[in-house]
Formats: structure tokens, sequence, C-alpha cells
């Protein structure tokens, strides 16, 4: 019988000093961190599950103030509430959402001089909306593209993440690991929920063998 695994939550840590700034999001870092010198008051922030969209978005708030909501549950009372808000944040955008809403929500920013920052997986230029109102509007978001992670980011990502839990790995087996793992942030963190699992059930040290296995070679 295998043994239970017993899995702890690690927290996310969305502190500034805890954001990894390299080649692939730097330029997002420096947008961001550049208001309210944009081009435009639209912005999406796009980019694949796990690649710090929340974080860059909690750095932003924090730094020059603001309120957050999730698309799929923002409503009527959460759009008459914006008055005391320049930046308004809707995060995680997708099909399950109020049309209608949003583009009210759009009309808003825009008749107010607000700012509104909208975080999705793909562009919203790209979503196919019913509303054509709102297709028109989606074309003017400045689009803000995570690009894939580099060398680099894998790196910081592997070692912070492995550390969060504990696990001690070698310098030259996080380098054999970074040369090899799809770039993809999903990939990554599928890969460091992965070790984290069979270090515990296989009870023994990281070694190359291990993760040669996870990586499937």
């Amino acid at each position: 019988m295998d043994q239970k695994i017993i899995k702890f939550k690690h927290e996310k840590n969305l502190k500034d000093s805890d954001f990894f700034v390299s080649k692939s999001n730097k330029h997002i870092y420096n947008f961001l961190l550049s208001w309210p010198h944009w081009e435009k008051n639209l912005v999406n922030i796009c980019g694949e599950n796990f690649s710090g969209k929340s974080h860059l978005i909690n750095i932003f708030i924090k730094k020059f103030k603001g309120v957050i909501f999730n698309a799929e549950t923002f409503d009527n009372n959460d759009l008459s509430n914006l008055d005391s808000h320049q930046n308004i944040v809707l995060e995680n955008l997708n099909n399950k959402i109020n049309e209608k809403l949003i583009y009210t929500l759009i009309n808003t920013i825009e008749q107010n001089n607000k700012y509104l920052v909208i975080t999705s997986y793909r562009p919203v230029s790209e979503f196919n909306f019913n509303l054509n109102d709102l297709k028109s509007r989606a074309k003017n978001f400045l689009i803000q593209n995570i690009q894939k992670p580099d060398d680099e980011l894998i790196f910081a990502l592997l070692i912070k993440n492995l550390s969060d839990r504990q696990i001690v790995i070698e310098k030259k087996l996080v380098n054999y690991i970074v040369k090899r793992i799809h770039r993809s942030y999903s990939k990554i963190f599928d890969f460091i929920y992965k070790i984290d699992e069979m270090s515990l059930k296989k009870k023994k040290s990281i070694n190359i063998n291990l993760i040669k296995e996870i990586l499937g070679e």
C-alpha cells in the first residue's frame, strides 16, 4: 500500500522583493511602475498560468493603490463602488463573464479618466465576444504579453519554489533541469509539484535519476 502523503499549502509570497525580474517580464514590470505615464488607460496583461500576472498586479496596487476584482465574480455592486479608486484591476478574464457588465466597466473607466488593467490567458483582442461593442472596445487595449521564461527565470523559479518546500538541490542539477524542461510556466510548476511529491514518497534526496524520471527521460 502506498504511503499517504500529507500536502501542506505553500503560501504565495507576492511581495515586490520576491518577484524575479528577467528578460521575460522586465518590460511589463517597468511599464507598470511607470504609471501614470501610459499610452492608454486600458491595459491587458496576458500570459499563461503561473507566469506572474497576479504578482505583478499586487506590486502595482501596493505602490499606486487601487482595487482588484475577479472577472467571474464582478457584479453591479462592484461597478457602483469605483468612485474612490483611480486604478481598477480585473483579474482572470475568460468567457464566463457578463459581457454587458464588462462593457459598462470599460465605458466608466474612459468617461471618468480612470485606469483599467485586465489580466487574461490570451490577449483580450483575441476573445470571441458575442457583444459587438465589447469586441470593438477590446481592440483599444494596450497589450502587454508575458514572454516564455528564459533560463535565468527558470533557474530562479526552481530555486525559490523548491526552497519554499524545504527541498535542497545541487546547483548543477538545477542547471540540468533548466536545459531540459519545457519552456512553459505550467510545466515548470508541474515539475516542482512532482519533485516535491516524489521526494516525500520515496524518502530520498533529489538525484539525477529522480530528475530524469520526472522529466520523462
